[in-house]
Formats: structure tokens, C-alpha cells, sequence
């Protein structure tokens, strides 16, 4: 029976989900025994003999979930069930070697970051592709002038591809911080009960090498009996902050899909109901997914922080809660990104609605320009600030055309001829250097993604 959504199938791909699977995660766990035992023979700490066959039965397949959950009700300690199942299938030779030297965080932080290391190599393209998605839609609308808003006001004009471009230049970012965040969060560790690696010895940091090195992960400098979590933070702090970028991108388009402005919109595709009661709405119901995802996904953070002191070598305070904010991390944020890929590829860009939208204030958004035409006649700067925001005031309480206005005030008309001012309310004037921004960032993109998507 399906408790929360990620179990029932609502959020999620299966590839995803399939890493933090019960029987996936006794696979890994049986690859380090396996990794172990072949790295201790090789430097002939336990006979050869032996190793084969650990790594041959871990490797078998005959190991369940269900062998494992039986002993573990026995034993009420899930990796000593694991252990005592691959015994129960090992030769008598092999049985005293098994699990040699480790203790039970050595299985299941050097399979957490297993487990972190397949997340990355799925989010990690994923976020790449949405990157070259959103810088060939920054390409694309370049030359469109739109309204530039601050404080939810009309400020200036922007490129409407420069939004693109935004976002595209964080998602390649995330990129970068995912490659670095390997070195951190990467971690084997075989160093036993406190980390001293106290039963192999002095060969202890060369079997964790060779295990390391077997199971693509980074071998751990220093460790307590685990891991330090303030790896574990940082890749839930990352996954949250690529959640993060996604929500952003979700609250501009639920923004601009508003009735009132309506410059964009999601598809909507035939048969689809925006409301069961309102036939003919069309909600940005994709975009209020992730940003209602985004808000979980950020709350898993505390969670982690919180379990990076702990007592002593370690206590259990963090093991419970890991086991949902590890998965619900990865899960959540590979979600999302496939909903916004899916967004930004079928997004409806309504030209002629934007171009409309430059003309509510009828022609203040012009502003700005105004102001630096009179500045570079000499005109002081806060003289000609005060005389535009006098006939803009008065021009919106007469619902007049700002630019007629400025046609015929001499503080203006006495500075500019008639063909200066028209140049002035011409919205393709005034790109500045978008189209060079624009270019920049996409050359960027694709030489930092193109080899990831």
C-alpha cells in the first residue's frame, strides 16, 4: 500500500526512485563487502580463496529483501541481517572473513554515497539539458522588447529573452557545483567502529584506497564511526538550491501567465481541465508544482544541518531521518526538473500580448530614456527628474499619452526636436546590451553543458 506520493507513482522517475529501492540498496551494500573482501586479499590480509567467494555470492542475486527483513526481526539490526544472510550462503572457509574489519556505517555510508553518486549522474545531465534549452530560448527572443519589472511595477524595457538567458546562466552554474560537490559528498569509508581502522591496522587507509577506487568513490581522510554529515548537507543544500532556481523560474511564469498579463502560458494539451467548476481557465498548474515541490524539498536542509553534531564518534539521532531525506531530496528535485524541461520546451510566448503590455502606462516606461536625453542636452539631473515626474503624474490622472505630454511641455520641447522625442518611444532602442549579454551567456552554456545534456 502506497503511503506518500513518491511511492505511488505521482512524483518521481522510475530511474530515480529505483536507486533508493530495498533491494537496490542490499545490492550496493553487498558490492562493498564484496570490494572489501577482493581489496583485503590483495594485500594478503585474508586468503584469496575466501574473497572469491564473498564476491561471488554477494554478487549472485540470491540475497532478498525478504531473507534480510526475516533476520533482521531476529537480530532487530539491519545490517547485521545483511551480513548474517551472505554467511548463510558463503562457504565455511569464507564465513570468518566476512565483514572483516568494518563495521555497520561502513555499509551504509559508503552506500549513501553510492547511492549519491548514480543521483548525480541522472540529475546532473538533466540539469545541463534545461541549460542549452533556456539559452536557445534566450537566443530565440533576443530582439523582443518587454516590460522590465521591479517591485511588480514597469521600471524599464528588457529583452525578453534575457529572462532565458537568467536562468540559463544559474542552471549551467549548478553544472560546476554538482562537479565539485562530488570530491565532498563521494565518500568511501572502511575505517571500522571509531575510524581507526582499528583491526586492519596499518593497512587499513591501503584497503580503503582499493575500495574506493573499485566503487568510483573518493577514499575518506578522516572519519568518526561515520562519515562527517556536513557532506550529506551539502548535497541536499545543493539539490534544494537547483530546486530553488526551478521555483524561481516557476514564479515568473506563473507570474506573466496572470490574466492581466498574459505574455506567456504552459500548454495545455486537448482534454486537459484547468478547473472542475470553471470550464474555460487555463492555470499554470506545472509551474505551482514545483514551487509547492521547491518548498519541501528546501525544508529537507534543516533536517540535515541538524545532523551534523552528533555525540561523540556518533550516536543515532540522524540515521532514522536520513533514510527519508536522502531519497525525498533526490526524488523531489529529479521531478521537478522534469516537469520544467517540459515546461520551457512547450512554453507559449505571446509576442503581441508583450508588445501590447509596453504600452499600459502609455509611454512612461520611457522614462528613463527621456531623463538621459535631457542630461546629455546639459540639462541637470535633478531638474529634469522633477519635470518628468511632474508631466507623468499629470498625464496619469489625465489619462493622457506621456509622449504628447512631453511634445508639448517647453521644459522638454525647448531641449529636443520632435524626430529626437519619437526616437526616444521606439522600444527597440532601447535592448543596450542585451543581444551581447544574450550571446555571452549562451557561448558559456553550451561550452560548460554540451559535453553533460
Amino acid at each position: 500500500m502506497a503511503i506518500l506520493p513518491i511511492d505511488g507513482g505521482r512524483y518521481g522517475t522510475t530511474e530515480m526512485k529505483e536507486i533508493f529501492d530495498d533491494q537496490k540498496k542490499i545490492t550496493y551494500q553487498l558490492d562493498i563487502e564484496a570490494a572489501v573482501a577482493l581489496s583485503q586479499s590483495e594485500i594478503n590480509m585474508i586468503p584469496k580463496d575466501a574473497a572469491l567467494n564473498i564476491s561471488k555470492m554477494a554478487k549472485s542475486g540470491k540475497i532478498s529483501v525478504k531473507r534480510v527483513k526475516q533476520l533482521e526481526a531476529k537480530s532487530d539490526h539491519d545490517t547485521a541481517a545483511l551480513v548474517e544472510a551472505l554467511s548463510e550462503i558463503c562457504k565455511p572457509t569464507a564465513k570468518p572473513w566476512i565483514h572483516y574489519g568494518l563495521t555497520s556505517n561502513d555499509l551504509v555510508d559508503t552506500s549513501n554515497s553510492l547511492q549519491i553518486r548514480d543521483t548525480l549522474r541522472i540529475i546532473r545531465p538533466k540539469v545541463a539539458r534545461l541549460a542549452i534549452i533556456l539559452a536557445d530560448q534566450a537566443v530565440k527572443y533576443k530582439k523582443l522588447p518587454a516590460v522590465g519589472r521591479t517591485h511588480g511595477q514597469h521600471a524599464s524595457i528588457i529583452s525578453f529573452g534575457l529572462k532565458f538567458a537568467n536562468w540559463a546562466l544559474e542552471m549551467s552554474s549548478h553544472v560546476e557545483r554538482i562537479e565539485e560537490l562530488k570530491k565532498r559528498a563521494l565518500i568511501c569509508k572502511t575505517l571500522g567502529v571509531v575510524g581507526t581502522g582499528s583491526l586492519m591496522g596499518v593497512k587499513a587507509l591501503e584497503v580503503q584506497r582499493r575500495v574506493a577506487k573499485k566503487l568510483e568513490l573518493y577514499p575518506a581522510d578522516v572519519t568518526t564511526q561515520i562519515v562527517a554529515r556536513e557532506r550529506y548537507a551539502e548535497f541536499i543544500f545543493d539539490m534544494a538550491l537547483i530546486g530553488s532556481t526551478l521555483e524561481k523560474m516557476a514564479v515568473e511564469i506563473r507570474n506573466l501567465q496572470r490574466t492581466e498579463i498574459a505574455e506567456v502560458a504552459e500548454s495545455f494539451k486537448k482534454g486537459q481541465m484547468g478547473s472542475s467548476a470553471v470550464p474555460v481557465k487555463r492555470n499554470p498548474v506545472k509551474s505551482e508544482r514545483v514551487a509547492s515541490l521547491s518548498k519541501l524539498l528546501r525544508s529537507q536542509i534543516s533536517v540535515a544541518f541538524e545532523n551534523i553534531p552528533l555525540w561523540h564518534e556518533r550516536d543515532l539521532t540522524n540515521s532514522a531521518n536520513e533514510r527519508f531525506i536522502l531519497p525525498t531530496s533526490a526524488i523531489l528535485l529529479d521531478e521537478m526538473l522534469e516537469t520544467m524541461t517540459r515546461i520551457i520546451k512547450s512554453l507559449f510566448v505571446n509576442e503581441e500580448r508583450i508588445r501590447k503590455n509596453l504600452e499600459i502606462t502609455r509611454g512612461q516606461i520611457f522614462a528613463e530614456f527621456v531623463l538621459d536625453a535631457l542630461i546629455q542636452k546639459g540639462v541637470p539631473r535633478f531638474e529634469a527628474y522633477r519635470d518628468i515626474q511632474r508631466v507623468a503624474f499629470a498625464s496619469s490622472e489625465d489619462e493622457t499619452d506621456f509622449r504628447d505630454v512631453v511634445r508639448n511641455d517647453k521644459a522638454f520641447s525647448s531641449h529636443l526636436t520632435d524626430k529626437e522625442i519619437d526616437r526616444i518611444f521606439v522600444p527597440e532602442n532601447h535592448l543596450g546590451a542585451s543581444l551581447d549579454i544574450i550571446k555571452n551567456v549562451s557561448n558559456k552554456v553550451r561550452n560548460s553543458c554540451s559535453k553533460f545534456s
